[in-house]
């Protein structure tokens, strides 16, 4: 009697009894119990089977925190009433959209639901709970619709195969972000669909492949937008400059971060091409851009082109940092080794990098403008400079 909090976790466990199980949660959760957290064994041969009895006749009343993991819920319309549910994490849960519309449907208390992996869901509708504020989707493979009719939602993570997405329009999505590293033309859906899907969101993070076409150029503005984080991951040339339109259009942005992640690079070299004339587009002033960061960056022209572009047009710019690296330092590693480890040609492209900055980017940059440039640890990787 008195359990608060019960935290049962067998994941490297096998021949376990799933009977047993079910007396040990029979026993514990009852009335006043406010955190449940489960994690079978890994299913092998068969699945938990989560018994939603449980939190029937009054004994889920008190439940604050439910996070269940590698097992089967089946909720029915005779589910007693999660008044005191606020969070809700779901991971490898086998369980239906219209099941979980029914589980969300009796927890009017609900603030936070986080499904990873939960492949049965193909619609997910959250219903007009007045007290929902963050919504984390991670590959749920199965998904083709997220529609939310919650009016106060204010963060939304998605990760995965992007699907059909309706947010209701809500005013109060702040903080959105879009991991969608197995889908090209994110960045692309991003610059199209967001300002529909959230008008004043001020914190934006899209992952993504690089992609062969370019950002376009669209009227809308993100009139609220503060922080924009962009990562594109791959060998695809991309043309780096196009990412003006995303400056253009959000007047108030006060901290850009754009992370390349590539092996070899595909693009351009501003160093040794045809041309090393440098495009310029419009003339355009950021007055509000404190804050650049720029990690791989590379001697891609592109990206040259939308450096100088950003130092030349933005009036308000305390800090450039260009990293000619995208990997973990060994200073944050426990094993104090960076990871993962460049190889020699990312190490070549690196010093390629560093000329291209002192000959193209050094010399732009104003004397109130604090530059950080970041080389490849010394400490874990050698390589000869460049003459």
């Amino acid at each position: 009697m008195g359990v608060k909090t019960l935290n049962i976790d067998l994941l490297c466990c096998d021949s376990i009894d799933f009977s047993y199980l079910d007396s040990w949660l029979h026993i514990a959760v009852t009335p006043g119990i406010e955190e449940l957290i489960l994690s079978p064994p890994l299913p092998t041969i068969s699945v938990y089977n989560f018994p939603c009895s449980l939190l029937s006749n009054g004994s889920g009343n008190s439940i604050q925190y439910l996070d269940l993991c590698h097992c089967i819920i089946r909720p029915t319309a005779g589910l007693g009433c999660l008044r005191s549910l606020t969070r809700l994490r779901m991971f490898c849960v086998r369980i239906t959209g219209d099941e979980l519309w029914c589980l969300l449907s009796n927890c009017s208390a609900l603030v936070s639901l986080e499904l990873r992996y939960c492949n049965e869901i193909i619609s997910l509708k959250i219903p007009s709970l007045q007290r929902f504020r963050l919504l984390d989707v991670v590959v749920c493979d199965s998904l083709q619709v997220v529609e939310s009719n919650a009016p106060n939602l204010s963060r939304f993570y998605y990760s995965g195969i992007l699907c059909q997405i309706s947010l209701g329009g809500s005013l109060q999505v702040k903080t959105l972000r879009m991991i969608c590293l197995y889908q090209a033309n994110i960045v692309w859906y991003a610059r199209h669909s967001i300002l529909s899907l959230a008008p004043n969101v001020e914190t934006l993070t899209i992952a993504s492949p690089s992609e062969t076409v370019s950002t376009p150029m669209l009227s809308g503005k993100f009139l609220h937008l503060k922080h924009l984080e962009i990562s594109l991951v791959g060998k695809a040339a991309y043309d780096y400059l196009s990412l003006v339109s995303f400056l253009e259009a959000s007047p108030h942005l006060e901290k850009f971060e754009l992370s390349i992640k590539q092996h070899h690079m595909e693009h351009d070299s501003i160093l040794g091409g045809p041309s090393h004339d440098l495009r310029q587009i419009l003339e355009q002033r950021y007055d509000k851009l404190k804050n650049v960061k720029i990690s791989g960056f590379c001697s891609s022209k592109s990206l040259v082109e939308l450096t100088c572009h950003i130092l030349e047009n933005t009036t308000s710019l305390d800090c450039l940092t260009l990293d000619t690296t995208w990997y973990l330092r060994c200073s944050v590693m426990k094993s104090g080794k960076c990871y993962p480890l460049m190889d020699r040609d990312s190490l070549v492209e690196a010093q390629k990098t560093l000329l291209a900055i002192r000959r193209y980017v050094v010399g732009k940059v104003p004397s109130m403008v604090k530059l950080n440039i970041l080389e490849p640890c010394s400490r874990c990787h050698t390589v000869e400079p460049l003459v």
